[in-house]
């Protein structure tokens, strides 16, 4: 039973071998970070049409259409189930890493290893003899000079073992294990997360629904303000806000732009964009009436208009465009003719019989609004790898030494940065062995 039973278990031997190597890990990480650079450079979690009308006429990369973007699922990436199995592979590659490499070098490092004759000395990494004139002093001197040095003891008769840096052997467990949580917190976010963008205006404000589906969180604008370069180009877009946590709070003040969020009970607020929300007109003598904007894509990126009648009737319409707030509001006629200029706050302009004023623009905030529930698995996975990262840094060595009449044999191992332990060991060594001899010969 157990001879049949042994391919079967050679054959899976083999496969966790397969799956806890390194250079697998390796290999995994560049598919994930080449599939996300994807994510990044295909926009994610739009309509089907999106795609089609955007990459049927230029495919993505001259390669892929809008069809293949859909059937290969880069339009959600993130949880598509390909993206899923490499981060799973990943973590099981990690875990089983960790428990047949890291997790027994842990355990070794724990296990104090009794070397008793000088010949064992001799075969590791490091190994050295000195003549003394009293072996077991000059064993004792060590004693003191590797307690004083930091390093952990243990003394037998005639010999010792002593280890230093042990915090080292934690660290990739660490690694491991921190990656692992980083990960799922993002499996987390992906699929419990949730993504709003709105455009508001100052004066308004958004009321988002709590997880449980009660009132939630309360955002409203206060005032909005776009940072522009000699050359008019938007360099900062700041929006002053207003939090309310309940109906009925006074609320509370705060403020997000470009690349500096706000972070308030599991919502995280970017400033993510910019538009016009409206304009004052007056027509003739008429009171400054607020005409909403709308975005004229055919025109342009970052063109918002609308169309005015300028006859009680509603006919000779005209087209009045803005690429600012700054204006000048550009007016065409129905034959695409431009028949004037309106400046923000100028004077009238004569337009088919009717003149027009431009008294003022309104911009509006582009917000992004992310809840996400992986954000505190994220944050301290990537504090728990940061931990494991540091600590790798620390060499562990391992020495022992044999007194053996008028010798002193020491040998010893070192993970990293063998150079300079097989460097400085023998000065150690021959501050123990000559501290003796000093004693015996000096004054």
């Amino acid at each position: 039973m157990s001879a049949s039973l042994a391919p079967a278990r050679s054959a899976l031997l083999r496969g966790l071998a397969l799956l806890s190597d390194l250079r697998l890990a390796i290999v995994l990480l560049l598919a994930i970070a080449l599939a996300s650079t994807i994510g990044t450079a295909i926009p994610q979690g739009e309509e089907a049409g999106f795609y089609l009308e955007r990459y049927d006429a230029h495919p993505w990369l001259g390669l892929l259409k809008g069809s293949a973007v859909l059937g290969l699922g880069l339009d959600h990436l993130y949880t598509s189930s390909w993206f899923l199995v490499l981060l799973a592979w990943l973590s099981l590659a990690l875990l089983l890493c960790s428990l047949r490499r890291q997790w027994p070098a842990l355990q070794a490092g724990l296990r104090w290893i009794d070397y008793r004759q000088p010949r064992q000395l001799s075969k590791l990494a490091i190994a050295l003899s000195r003549d003394s004139h009293d072996g077991p002093a000059a064993l004792d001197r060590l004693d003191v000079l590797l307690r004083q040095r930091g390093w952990a003891v243990r003394r037998q008769d005639g010999r010792l073992a002593a280890r230093r840096g042990l915090l080292g052997r934690v660290g990739p467990l660490l690694v491991h294990a921190g990656m692992v949580v980083f990960i799922a917190g993002a499996v987390v976010g992906a699929f419990g997360g949730q993504r709003l963008e709105r455009f508001l205006a100052p004066g308004h404000s958004l009321e988002l629904i709590s997880p449980r589906g009660g009132p939630g969180l309360e955002l409203a604008l206060e005032a909005f303000s776009i940072d522009r370069d000699p050359q008019g180009r938007p360099e900062q877009y700041t929006s002053e806000l207003l939090l309310r946590d309940q109906p009925g709070d006074p609320g509370q003040p705060a403020r997000v732009s470009v690349n500096h969020p706000l972070r308030h009970r599991g919502i995280t607020v970017y400033q993510a964009d910019w538009g016009l929300a409206r304009v004052g007109l007056q027509l003739g003598r008429s009171p400054v009436l607020p005409l909403p904007l709308q975005t004229l894509p055919q025109l342009g990126e970052q063109v918002w208009g609308l169309v005015l009648p300028t006859r009680p009737d509603g006919s000779v319409p005209v087209l009045l465009t803005l690429r600012s707030e700054l204006g000048p509001a550009e007016v065409f006629g129905a034959d695409g003719q431009r028949l004037g200029l309106l400046a923000v706050g100028g004077e009238p302009v004569e337009v088919e019989g009717l003149p027009l004023r431009l008294r003022e623009v309104l911009p509006a905030s582009g917000l992004l609004i992310k809840r996400d529930p992986g954000v505190p698995l994220v944050y301290g996975g990537f504090a728990v790898l940061l931990a494991g990262g540091v600590l790798s840094l620390i060499a562990t060595r391992q020495l022992w030494a044999i007194a053996d009449g008028d010798r002193l044999h020491v040998g010893g191992l070192c993970n990293r940065d063998l150079t300079g332990f097989a460097d400085g060991l023998p000065g150690l060594v021959d501050e123990a062995v000559s501290s003796r001899a000093a004693g015996r010969g000096g004054p």
